[in-house]
C-alpha cells in the first residue's frame, strides 16, 4: 500500500515542463518569416528579369472598338503564353505572363482576348499559325487534350497561348474553325 501512496504522489508532481525559452522560438518564427519574405522577393525579381529579357517583343495588337460578326465565343480561362514548341519557356512582357478568366471573341480580325483585370489583347487572323489541343503549358497541366493552344507570329517571334473553355467540349470546335480559317488564309496569300 505505501508503494501505491508513493506512486500516486510521484505522478501528482509530474506536471508538464513550463516552456521557458520564448526567445529561442520566436526567433525561429521570425526567421522563418524572412525566409519566406526572401524566397517571395526573389521569385517577383525573377519574373521582373524575365520581363526585361522579353522586352524587345512589341506592345500587343489592342481590341478594335469594333471587331466585326463573332464567328465563335468561349467563357474561360487564359493561362499564359510561352515560346512555340517550348511549353515551359513563359512569356511574361505586356502582360502574357498573368493567368486569368478570358472572353475569346473569334472575328474575321482575328480572336479577341478580353481579360477583366489584365491587358485585352488581340490575335490578328493574319498571325494565326495553328490550333491545338494539347496537356500543358507553362504552370498549368490537364489531361490530354484540356487545353486549347493557338500558336500566333507576334513581332517575329512564334508564341503559343493556352486556353480552357469552362465546357471543354467547345475546343474541338476551336481548332477546327480556326485550322480552315488559317489553311483558307494562306491559299489566299499564295
Amino acid at each position: 500500500m505505501t508503494h501505491t501512496l508513493a506512486s500516486a504522489a510521484l505522478a501528482a508532481e509530474q506536471k508538464s515542463a513550463e516552456v521557458t525559452d520564448w526567445a529561442g522560438r520566436i526567433g525561429w518564427v521570425v526567421g522563418l518569416l524572412l525566409f519566406v519574405a526572401l524566397v517571395y522577393w526573389l521569385m517577383r525579381q525573377g519574373w521582373k528579369w524575365r520581363g526585361s529579357l522579353q522586352s524587345d517583343l512589341p506592345a500587343l495588337p489592342e481590341v478594335p472598338e469594333a471587331p466585326g460578326e463573332a464567328k465563335l465565343t468561349m467563357d474561360g480561362r487564359y493561362h499564359g503564353s510561352t515560346t512555340a514548341g517550348q511549353w515551359l519557356d513563359r512569356i511574361v512582357a505586356h502582360g502574357l505572363g498573368t493567368r486569368s478568366r478570358a472572353e475569346l471573341t473569334l472575328t474575321d480580325a482575328g480572336i479577341s482576348v478580353v481579360r477583366p483585370g489584365a491587358n485585352d489583347f488581340l490575335i490578328p487572323a493574319a498571325a494565326l499559325r495553328e490550333a491545338r489541343l494539347d496537356k500543358g503549358i507553362a504552370g498549368k497541366v490537364l489531361a490530354e487534350g484540356g487545353l486549347l493552344i493557338v500558336t500566333w507570329e507576334h513581332g517575329g517571334t512564334l508564341l503559343d497561348s493556352g486556353f480552357r473553355s469552362d465546357r471543354a467540349a467547345e475546343h474541338t470546335t476551336w481548332v477546327e474553325t480556326l485550322n480552315s480559317l488559317i489553311n483558307t488564309t494562306e491559299g489566299i496569300a499564295r
